[in-house]
């Protein structure tokens, strides 16, 4: 029996990688500064206080790091707030989900009020009976704490729960805790794919399939679920 889903949201449920790309960017140009090609991808492996200290290292800024980190996470609230779509077939895979009987809740690394305030704009609050984050459960997706937390809240054992990511490092997290894993297509993963199709129980390039992947569910199961 499947008793509950795992969502995680950026990259899965709503098309926002791109903005953690993207702000330093962005608030480089208001500042009247251009910045270097691939300044996104040089800055998305660093924390929020590196990159503005790379910042105020290679740019002529006047900002203090405080000052540009509060800038920056401004430009990301609003985007969640005003901005961020939900990815191609969301709200029909949550709608045939809870058709199914299956609580669900989300799970990110993200912040909880930027999660809500997505949710509320793009009306797919009522899918979720909570939004777990890192934060919040004192451990990241290398850990399985926010799933182990997950499927407590909704009452199921990881065999039971289905955890959707799009990060090769969270499936193997999930997976090695005994979750039932499945991949959804992100570009700013495709460099991983290799690893989340041998990790992951299943892979979705978008979510618009529900009974597709239910039906596959059923056939790898043996039974009816």
């Amino acid at each position: 029996m499947i008793r509950g889903a795992i969502f995680d949201i950026d990259g899965t449920l709503l098309d926002s990688l791109g903005i953690w790309e993207e702000a330093d960017e962005r608030y480089l140009e208001e500042q009247g500064i251009q910045a270097e090609e691939g300044l996104g991808r040089i800055l998305y492996p660093m924390t929020l206080q590196e990159a503005c200290a790379y910042i105020r290292r290679h740019y002529p800024v006047e900002d203090t790091q405080e000052e540009i980190i509060s800038k920056i996470r401004k430009i990301v609230e609003v985007f969640y707030r005003e901005q961020a779509p939900l990815k191609k077939g969301v709200a029909g895979f949550l709608s045939a989900i809870r058709a199914k009987g299956i609580p669900v809740i989300a799970a990110t690394t993200g912040e909880k009020a930027l999660a809500e305030a997505a949710f509320q704009r793009l009306g797919i609050e009522t899918f979720f009976r909570e939004i777990l984050t890192c934060t919040g459960v004192g451990a990241g997706k290398d850990q399985p704490k926010i799933y182990e937390e997950g499927a407590r809240l909704l009452g199921s054992r990881p065999e039971e729960t289905l955890v959707f990511e799009d990060a090769f490092y969270a499936l193997k997290t999930a997976s090695d805790a005994g979750f039932l894993t499945i991949g959804v297509r992100d570009p700013y993963n495709e460099q991983d794919l290799g690893n989340i199709l041998d990790t992951a129980d299943f892979y979705l390039t978008d979510l618009t399939d529900f009974q597709g992947f239910w039906d596959r569910l059923e056939e790898k199961k043996g039974k009816q679920i």
